[in-house]
């Protein structure tokens, strides 16, 4: 099971149970699906870490190419991490920051300065529990931070918050950043170097969150279209707060 999907059995569990309670059990009348919930779960679970293509998946659990991808286009959606709806504490810190995915539907990405063809994925995470808040609506790769924060709706998912990030986010005035240096080359004070210290070890932490998300390999190369990109992205951000949680 961590192998495969990076959940533990007692993780993976608490997974089902989310994806049932928001509907993912079979219920009425028509066609029923060849697997039982856990086992599509599993599905999902183990494209997303592994990053297989559907027809290989699909031999892993004896059901045609077409079966896993009815599967994963009817449950991505419910294996998504749910979007923030409230305001935030005054007291509440969040870090963001964006990422590169490559994908390989050029309807949804620009060619960025990798050279690939990617969107920009804002995660923004709480700064004492490490855990997600909002993965953005993504964006093609060609956008920089600064607009991708707002166009992705990253700014409206951390309103009330103090929100903490780098330098690439200028323009955005609810966004902390670290002490530029002056425009005629003269040195930062003392007292601003320190704090951009301190910053800079904080806001290390979104980094980290990258890289635990990245073991996920859709992240690397997703093969997803269109809303599919958004919801393997949510879903990853959901398992990885299971995973620190538990």
């Amino acid at each position: 099971m961590p192998v495969f999907t990076g959940l533990s059995v007692r993780q993976f569990r608490r997974l089902v149970r989310i994806v049932a309670g928001r509907g993912g059990e079979q219920t009425g009348t028509g066609r029923r699906w060849s697997l039982p919930l856990a086992d599509r779960v599993l599905l999902i679970a183990v494209y997303y870490r592994t990053n297989l293509t559907l027809r290989q998946v699909a031999l892993l659990f004896g059901v045609s190419k077409s079966a896993a991808h009815r599967v994963v286009d009817h449950l991505a959606p419910l294996l998504a991490l749910a979007p923030v709806t409230r305001r935030h504490s005054p007291d509440t810190v969040l870090i963001v920051d964006g990422t590169l995915v490559p994908v390989h539907d050029r309807t949804v990405t620009a060619s960025s300065k990798n050279y690939r063809y990617s969107v920009n994925m804002q995660v923004v995470i709480d700064a004492n529990t490490r855990l997600v808040v909002p993965v953005g609506r993504l964006v093609p790769g060609n956008h920089n931070d600064c607009t991708a924060f707002r166009d992705s709706g990253a700014d409206a998912a951390c309103r009330g918050a103090y929100v903490m990030a780098d330098g690439g986010y200028q323009g955005n005035r609810q966004v902390i950043m670290p002490y530029r240096r002056p425009r005629d080359g003269s040195e930062l004070p003392t007292w601003k170097h320190e704090l951009n210290t301190v910053h800079k070890r904080v806001r290390a932490r979104v980094e980290h969150a990258f890289a635990h998300m990245k073991w996920w390999n859709t992240l690397r190369n997703c093969r997803r279209k269109r809303d599919g990109v958004h919801h393997a992205t949510r879903g990853i951000a959901l398992m990885r707060i299971l995973t620190m949680a538990g």
